[in-house]
């Protein structure tokens, strides 16, 4: 009397979890498909959009390149500032060349000992780094403090 019962407990449960398997296994299935059908169409829209490079704004050297370290050393003669310098073209749409730079040596009142203005030679493509070593000049005595800034660069669109 008790055993027919439980044979039908039994198919039901297990009817149960087929059901319940059977859904996951559709939404499993879904969800890979959705995910492949979105993968593939930002691929083909980058293709079509990486054929014609769009120069987005305007061109801003100060803001495209980053200085990523600027070390200040002395020559052998201990008499010449010499700056090595590594810098990134942040920009996605432009190249950079004759970079501009300037150079300040202050001393210990904050007060500007020398300001020396030069050009970098070398051109950046976009997303490049470059290092460059700068011989600058004579190292002013008194100098308590020195910076190295980007102030422009001739720009043109990729």
């Amino acid at each position: 009397m008790f055993e027919a019962a439980q044979g039908q407990k039994q198919s039901s449960t297990s009817k149960m979890a087929v059901g319940i398997f059977v859904v996951v296994a559709a939404v499993a299935v879904g969800a890979v498909l959705y995910t492949m059908s979105k993968n593939s169409a930002p691929s083909a829209a980058k293709t079509a959009a990486g054929a014609v490079p769009v120069a987005a704004g305007k061109a801003d050297a100060e803001h495209d390149l980053k200085i990523l370290s600027a070390r200040m050393e002395k020559d052998r003669t201990g008499t010449t500032a010499v700056w090595l310098v590594d810098i990134d073209n942040k920009s996605k749409a432009y190249t950079y060349s004759s970079i501009q730079y300037e150079t300040t040596y202050v001393g210990a009142n904050n007060a500007a000992l020398v300001v020396n203005k030069g050009t970098i030679p070398f051109k950046l493509v976009p997303g490049e780094e470059r290092n460059a070593e700068i011989r600058d000049v004579l190292y002013p005595e008194g100098t308590a403090w020195y910076k190295f800034r980007i102030i422009g660069a001739t720009p043109s669109a990729q």
